[in-house]
């Protein structure tokens, strides 16, 4: 029985399908086919029952699937406590945020952090997942949900301002109607948005013109005369084609956390990147 093969299997149990854990590792669904029966025959067991909807656990596999998830934690935690022992300022660091963060707020910062710090390679993932940090997927992690796993140190970064932005020049609303304008918001998988909640009461009568989960797209949209919409100030005040509209209520702000495994805490190049970034953004 090889560690790699439990790796896949895990893999496997965790997305359901060959497919995806295929893509998640980085193999063919061929391949990941070929190992999983050669896991079984060593095992002696079934794992997966083949269903239509994908692969589902067998009481077998259940077993197996405790038992490697310790193996697996195991594995990293070593690895995590290795990399937080090292002592030079070069190696690799991912970091993962939001789109708009990572592009107004983080950039700069990562680029004079790589300016003093060449040999460190920085590796930002602007996604809308929440990464795991016990699993590696990401070494620092920025925000807007509060973390609560017990093995991850972390701290409020700072607080963001949101305003109602359209183009330069546009007709603004008035509270408690909007009636004729258009909204550029998010899409309904982040319908639970509090700026979300905020237009509906502020322009009830308002209609929805255009859905996007990126903040940056919403604000070309704006500037392009497309909508009202709602951003983080930090981007909003920086785009010269729009403007502030002032609903007599501001809409609601975010805070950003920022987080790490604790068996990083020690690991020198994580620790003068955190500090440049509570430098130049915590407030």
């Amino acid at each position: 029985m090889e560690w790699s093969d439990l790796k896949l299997f895990l893999a496997i149990a965790r997305s359901g399908t060959l497919g995806a854990a295929a893509r998640h590792l980085g193999l063919t669904q061929p391949t990941m086919g070929r190992r999983l029966r050669a896991l079984e025959q060593a095992l002696g067991q079934t794992l997966f029952q083949r269903t239509p909807d994908g692969f589902v656990l067998t009481d077998e596999g259940h077993a197996v699937f405790a038992r490697a998830e310790r193996m697996e934690e195991e594995a990293l935690g070593l690895e995590r406590e290795l990399a937080g022992s090292g002592r030079g300022v070069t190696g690799f660091l991912r970091l993962s945020s939001s789109d708009w963060f990572g592009i107004h707020l983080l950039s700069p910062v990562l680029a004079e952090f790589s300016a003093a710090h060449p040999r460190v390679v920085i590796e930002l993932l602007t996604d809308s997942r929440l990464l795991s940090l016990s699993r590696r997927e990401a070494d620092l992690v920025f925000r807007i949900a509060p973390f609560t796993e017990p093995d991850v140190i972390s701290r409020k970064l700072l607080h963001v301002d949101y305003g109602l932005y359209i183009r330069k020049g546009g007709e603004h609303p008035k509270a408690g109607k909007g009636g004729g304008a258009r909204l550029l918001t998010m899409d309904e998988a982040f319908g639970g948005m509090p700026d979300v909640a905020w237009l509906k009461r502020m322009l009830p009568e308002a209609e929805i013109g255009m859905r996007s989960n990126n903040r940056d797209v919403q604000a070309a949209l704006c500037a392009g005369g497309a909508g009202l919409a709602v951003l983080p100030r930090p981007l909003g005040d920086t785009i010269a084609a729009i403007e502030r509209v002032d609903l007599g209520e501001p809409p609601p702000g975010r805070d950003t956390w920022v987080g790490y495994h604790r068996d990083l805490k020690r690991l020198q190049r994580l620790r003068l990147l955190l500090d440049l970034v509570i430098d130049r953004l915590a407030r």
